[in-house]
């Protein structure tokens, strides 16, 4: 039986992933790194916008880490749910707009 496709070692070993194009993974990770420092967000408000995100992408690894940064930036349970409802919102509000399209096909057929 094979493993499941997400797996937990996978997260740890994030940094191996420039071993065949270091160059790439040092720009990519400073870029990274410096996206979630102090700036007109703080580090607080940035690492709640990358659980929203994880959540909305729906990406296993991103919401383990984010949720843990979250915490260790000072976020509380509620606020980390809280951003958790935004992006679920945004995802579900984006699912019904595009059900427009939906409505102009039926439309043009007669059906709306």
């Amino acid at each position: 039986m094979k493993p499941d496709y997400y797996e937990h070692r996978h997260l740890d070993r994030f940094g191996d992933i420039g071993k065949a194009s270091p160059e790439l993974a040092k720009k990519y990770f400073a870029w990274y790194n410096a996206v979630f420092e102090e700036g007109a967000l703080s580090p607080r408000e940035k690492a709640l916008i990358a659980v929203a995100v994880a959540h909305a992408v729906q990406c296993p690894y991103c919401i383990e880490a984010w949720t843990e940064g979250s915490v260790e930036r000072g976020a509380d349970a509620e606020q980390i749910t809280e951003a958790i409802h935004v992006a679920a919102a945004i995802r579900g509000g984006a699912s019904l707009v595009h059900g427009m399209m939906a409505r102009d096909v039926l439309e043009t057929k007669g059906m709306g």
